[in-house]
This record gives structure tokens, sequence and C-alpha cells, in this order.
């Protein structure tokens, strides 16, 4: 009997949620169950799969439905057990639907959701509360703020002075975003980042009324969420920052880029040499910071310029001397590595990020030269046709210029 996906509906990520479901079926202990219905309440829309779950057998037996399908030999099929129905509902993750929102209503059609300071929308901050109130509704602050209980002394972590002792401001919890400046929102955005950690069991205290309590957490899978969720919000508030999901700025507001480049960082980030992806992490951080500069970028493109200054030899070998010789030109002719009365120094900003960004698609490049030349198989070399690159396989064609 196959699963009827039609009446569920995801709320986090595909990945995250066939993560966790996988990491929950392997475990497969006594308490596997309660893990897994807290998952299916926290990750689908709802309390249908839940009930769905729930109506199954716990341990494999005989289907004694008398209308059940019998198998060829006349023997009755076995019965779905919860373990069964959880393990097809993983492994088909991929075909369920991502709970969509609602359409617009009346005020946000009509745009009335702007502050009238020219700043965030308060809409904005209001949304942003409301994701942290839910994530600590289902405990993901129990670790850092600690949890109520009627059996427990009240002796809790001052959650104000958690935050305090990271931003430097006091009295921002309980949150009211009605009072934050800008600063203050993009702080808390950043801070609550970093202290998320999802519980991944949960246990029910009934005396007293006590509700309930959460245990066993890790802060991987609730900073993945945090950001799908923060970052959705700022997409849709029509805000030109997201948490960055890798690199040495990993949680902190970055400037939004196309998803081309946003794939080059990625692949830049991924280099087996632990030197090179630190310089070139801090590279990154350096330019794409909420708080760059003038300055910061130029300190961006002389890091990735040092890289690219050791790699010299394999550039020049592996591409023209034309192409070596114009990507240390823009660095030693323009006021970015050497400041002397011989450098441009009136260009545009623009002029920095388009430099930075052919760098770091260089460096990328070098990388997977580099990687190419230690695979059994592959090579690395310019062909005899004059212009054609051959890396592990791909070619580029080289006309003068490195690719950007």
């Amino acid at each position: 009997m196959s699963l009827d996906l039609s009446n569920y509906e995801l709320l986090w990520p595909t990945e995250l949620f066939i993560a966790e479901g996988e990491r929950i079926s392997r475990a497969n202990n006594r308490f596997w169950s309660d893990r897994a219905i807290w998952l299916l309440t926290e990750a689908l829309s709802g309390t249908t799969a839940v009930a769905d779950f729930e109506d199954l057998p716990a341990q494999s037996g005989v289907n004694d439905d008398p209308w059940a399908p019998k198998q060829s030999w006349g023997a009755p099929q076995r019965a779905m057990t919860q373990h069964d129905w959880f393990d097809e509902l993983i492994s088909r993750a991929g075909e369920l639907r991502h709970a969509a929102a609602p359409r617009p209503y009346w005020p946000q059609r009509r745009g009335q959701n702007a502050s009238h300071d020219g700043s965030t929308p308060r809409d904005t901050r209001r949304e942003f509360a409301r994701i942290i109130g839910g994530f600590q509704d289902n405990g993901y602050l129990v670790e850092v703020f600690g949890e109520e209980c009627v059996d427990a002394r009240d002796d809790l972590p001052d959650a104000s002075g958690v935050i305090e002792r990271r931003l430097g401001i006091a009295q921002l919890w309980p949150i009211k975003p009605e009072s934050w400046d800008e600063d203050t929102f993009y702080g808390l955005i950043e801070v609550f980042h970093d202290l998320v950690s999802r519980p991944r069991m949960r246990n029910f205290h009934s005396y007293g009324s006590c509700g309930w309590h959460h245990s066993e957490f890790h802060s991987g899978p609730a900073k993945t969420l945090y950001r799908v969720k923060v970052n959705e919000m700022l997409r849709n508030s029509g805000i030109d920052y997201e948490l960055a999901a890798e690199g040495e700025d990993l949680g902190r507001l970055v400037a939004v880029t196309d998803d081309a480049r946003s794939q080059l960082v990625h692949q830049a980030l991924h280099v087996s040499q632990p030197d090179i992806q630190e310089r070139t992490e801090h590279a990154i951080a350096l330019f794409r910071s909420r708080s760059t500069s003038r300055e910061s970028k130029r300190s961006a493109i002389v890091a990735l310029a040092g890289i690219l200054e050791e790699r010299r030899k394999l550039i020049k070998d592996e591409m023209t001397s034309a192409d070596e010789g114009a990507l240390f030109l823009i660095a030693n002719k323009f006021n970015l590595r050497h400041r002397d009365a011989g450098q441009h120094v009136d260009y545009d900003d623009n002029f920095l990020d388009w430099v930075f960004w052919w760098y770091l698609a260089t460096v990328e490049l070098t990388n997977r030269m580099i990687s190419s030349r230690s695979l059994p198989g592959q090579s690395s070399k310019v062909d005899g046709s004059g212009g054609s690159l051959v890396v592990g396989g791909n070619t580029q064609e080289n006309g003068g210029s490195l690719p950007f």
C-alpha cells in the first residue's frame, strides 16, 4: 500500500526534513515514535500527518481486514506499520508540496505596511517578532533561556542579559518590535541566529498543567530553518540583505547577490586547502558585509590578489601570458595593492565590484585546476588549437581575458 501524499504540505526545506527524518529512522529506539511525531508536528502543516501516523500499528502484524487485498498465494498481506509509513514519507519527501502563503489581503495589496520614516517597514519587524515567538513556542530558545517547570527552582537565566552580553543593548527581552531602531532590528536578527537550537525530543509534564518540556538540542537544524524563515521575510519585504549560509560571516547579514554569484561564492568556499579557504572566506566576508565600505572592498580584492600571486606560474602555464598580464595589471596599476603617485585613483565603486568578482572567479578556476591535477585520469593543459583550456574534461574558451 503506497502513501497518499496529497493531504500533506511541507513547512520546512525538503533537505532538512529528510536529514532529520533519516536520523530518527536510523535510531529506531523506544522513543523513536515520539521524535517522529514531534518532527511531523513541526515540519508539516496541520495535524493530518500526525493523525495518520498514530492510526497505524507500532509493530508489524497481519492485516485482519477481510476486505484487504490478499497476496497471490492466499496469505494475508502484512499491515503497514508506523515505521513503514514514516520511512516511505521520508523517502518520498521530494514529492511533497510546500505550504504556500495566502494571497495578499486588502491592506497588503494597498501597500499599507510601510513605515513613515523610510526605514524598514514596521510590518517586517512585527513579522520577525512572530518568527521568534514561533521558535520560542517550539522550544528553540530553551537551551539558552531555560524553561519553567512547576517542579524546578525558579533560577532561569536572565534572557535579556543573554542578549545584552552579545549585542550590548539592555532590555530587549521580551521583544518589543515597536521600540527597535534599524540597527537594533538587524542586530537581533543576527543574535537569534546564534541562539536557536532545535529540541529533538519533547515530553508532556501534566502535573499542574506544566506543559511541554524540551530536550536533546542541536543547533545545526535550527540555524538552517532560522535562515530560511528570516531570509524569506527579508526577501518579501524588499530588503536587500540575507543571512549568510556559509563562510566566515555565517549567520551575519550580507548583501544579496544573484544566483550565479551566490553559486560562485559557494564553490569558492569549498576548497581542500585550509589556508586558501580561510583567506577566501575572509575576502568574501569583507566584501559582502552589510557595513562594507570602499576600503573593505579594496582589502577583499587585495586578499584575493595575494592568492592569485602565489598561483601566477600556474595561470601563466595553463592560460596565456596575456591573461596573466591583464590579471595583475589591474591590481598593480590601480590604487588597490600599492599606493603611489603613478596609480589610477579616480574610479567608480562599481569598478571594485567588477574586479572582486573577476578575481574570485579566477581563484575558483585555479582551485579546479589544482584539484584536477590530483585526480587520476584528469588533465589540466592547454590544447594545441591555441586558446582552449581543458580542465577536468571541461573546455573554456580564452580570448585573451579570464572568465568573469
